[in-house]
């Protein structure tokens, strides 16, 4: 029996495990950088199955290795441990336990399939041509990303990693099915904070106020303008303005308005550009029109570039281990991840494993109350992380 087919058994074999792992995971969410109990079970876990970690890194992160970094190149694993704040709604054994916080975006699924893997390459370890380091990252869902907290934490160093791999889960794929995407995958994820000020009064003598809800008005039609205009027409960008509040009445001009809204963008030039644009734009606009702006740009995670290479091996071994009916080509996505800091540093491939099942009614979207999956995608979650680690030290080794 070859190193593929001995990881696939095992992860198999180990389906109970891997079951009983996600379960209490997800019943025990904890929100982002407060992931205590999470990090210390996951922690127990390791070295209850003879593999040692390091806790404390970037907060609740753990690491550990697999292999001898003497034998060869090092890869890296990554899985999230983080939660939402929602309230489950299903109606289910394992249902959230935390009230208002769930386990929507399937980190626990990332979880459980590293600790899978991680016990099917202690497996195979002789075999490793190389080592394996495995990255449990606190806070993935909230700026500034556990991600960056864990880079600056020396995560990628001693021993230095070369490549890094990572999944998310995916409920518009049937589970035992994954996608890949080489190049621009996801985009950066700005938060966009305005206020508008104008002078209130009332609303039947405008000509003695400065309206900023018409002045708002004026500035989001702009801003989409802007984007059209500014961005790069072949670089996907979007800005969404989410959030208005004028708190007058039906004969009241409110002195202010405020907006929250997103910018997104696949280019860190364009990324760049725009935030000028909007500067200018902001501040311009409203005093154009008698009001002032105060605007605040929260930059969050950068776009998320998969190494071509990297990406294109990890497509191959993955038509390897599940068949070329089962892998996919992705399309890129407007959301973000904060794995993209990890990308910006070493080549790295983020991939999609599908979690849904049509007959069994499983497919609710990410980050909504119904957010379940097919258990059976833990095998090919955890097999894949495996299998991808193997052949990456095989790729860095060539």
């Amino acid at each position: 029996m070859n190193t593929k087919e001995r990881i696939l058994q095992y992860t198999e074999q180990n389906f109970e495990t891997l079951r009983k792992l996600r379960r209490h995971l997800h019943a025990h969410p904890e929100l982002s950088f407060q992931e205590k109990e999470t990090s210390a079970y996951t922690a127990k876990f390791l070295r209850d199955n003879g593999i040692a970690c390091t806790e404390g890194i970037g907060g609740y992160g753990i690491t550990a290795l697999i292999g001898d970094p003497s034998a060869g190149p090092i890869a890296a694993l990554r899985a999230d441990m983080d939660a939402l704040p929602i309230t489950e709604e299903n109606d289910v054994d394992y249902k959230s336990k935390n009230e208002g916080v769930m386990h929507a975006c399937g980190h626990d699924v990332h979880t459980t399939c590293l600790l899978g893997a991680a016990l099917a390459l202690k497996e195979v370890e002789s075999e490793l041509k190389g080592a394996v380091k495995l990255i449990f990252q606190p806070g993935e869902e909230r700026i500034p990303g556990g991600a960056s907290l864990m880079i600056k934490d020396g995560v990628l160093k001693n021993p230095d990693v070369e490549v890094i791999i990572g999944e998310h889960v995916y409920p518009d794929m049937e589970a035992g099915h994954v996608g890949m995407r080489p190049g621009m995958y996801m985009a950066s994820a700005d938060e966009l904070y305005i206020t508008v000020q104008g002078k209130g009064g009332h609303a039947a003598l405008p000509h003695k106020n400065v309206d900023p809800v018409l002045i708002a008005a004026h500035l989001i039609t702009a801003l989409q303008q802007m984007v059209s205009r500014r961005a790069v027409p072949t670089v996907p960008a979007v800005l969404s303005i989410g959030k208005v509040i004028a708190a007058g009445a039906t004969n009241v001009i409110p002195d202010k308005v405020t907006l929250e809204g997103t910018l997104r963008s696949m280019d860190e030039e364009v990324r760049a550009e725009l935030h000028k644009g909007i500067e200018h734009l902001v501040h311009g606009l409203c005093e154009s029109m008698g009001g002032r702006a105060k605007l605040e740009i929260r930059k969050g995670y950068p776009a998320l570039v998969n190494d071509e290479g990297l990406t294109a091996m990890a497509k191959g071994a993955a038509v390897e281990l599940l068949g070329p009916d089962k892998v996919h080509d992705l399309d890129m996505r407007m959301t973000a991840e904060d794995f993209a800091y990890f990308a910006q540093e070493i080549p790295a491939c983020f991939y999609r494993l599908g979690t849904s099942n049509a007959a069994q009614k499983i497919g609710a979207p990410l980050h909504t109350s119904r957010f379940d999956v097919d258990e059976k995608a833990l095998i090919t979650g955890a097999s894949m992380m495996a299998w991808l680690a193997v052949k990456a030290l095989e790729y860095k080794g060539k």
